[in-house]
C-alpha cells in the first residue's frame, strides 16, 4: 500500500533535490525513487512545468561526448520551495495529529 503524490508535492520534492546540487533528469529520478514510485516519463513533464514557471533553469554540459541537460533552482524556485516546506510542515502536523493518535477522543 502506498500514498499517492500530487503535483504540488512532486514539484516540492524535485525542487528540493535540485536545490542540493545541479543535476540531470535520470539522477533526479533515481533520488526520488527512494521515496516514491516515479518514472522518467513522469518526471520530465514536471521538469518542463517547473522550468516554464521559472522555478528551474537548464544548461547543457558535455559528458562522455554527449550533452547532458542539467537543472538548477532559480531564485523564484528557492522562494517557492520555502513556501512548499512551510505548507508541508503544516499539512504533516495535521495528518500526524490524526494518524499518530493512539486512541479515540474522549469527547463523547
Amino acid at each position: 500500500m502506498g500514498f499517492s503524490v500530487n503535483a504540488g508535492l512532486l514539484d516540492a520534492m524535485v525542487l528540493s533535490v535540485v536545490q542540493n546540487d545541479d543535476t540531470y533528469g535520470y539522477e533526479i529520478t533515481q533520488y526520488l525513487r527512494k521515496a516514491v514510485d516515479i518514472s522518467e516519463s513522469t518526471l520530465y513533464p514536471v521538469l518542463r512545468r517547473l522550468q516554464k514557471n521559472d522555478l528551474l533553469e537548464t544548461y547543457d554540459k558535455e559528458y562522455m561526448g554527449r550533452n547532458r541537460r542539467y537543472y538548477r533552482v532559480t531564485p523564484k524556485g528557492n522562494e517557492a520551495l520555502e513556501e512548499y516546506r512551510v505548507e508541508w510542515q503544516a499539512h504533516k502536523e495535521k495528518v500526524d495529529s490524526i494518524l499518530m493518535n493512539k486512541g479515540a477522543d474522549d469527547n463523547e
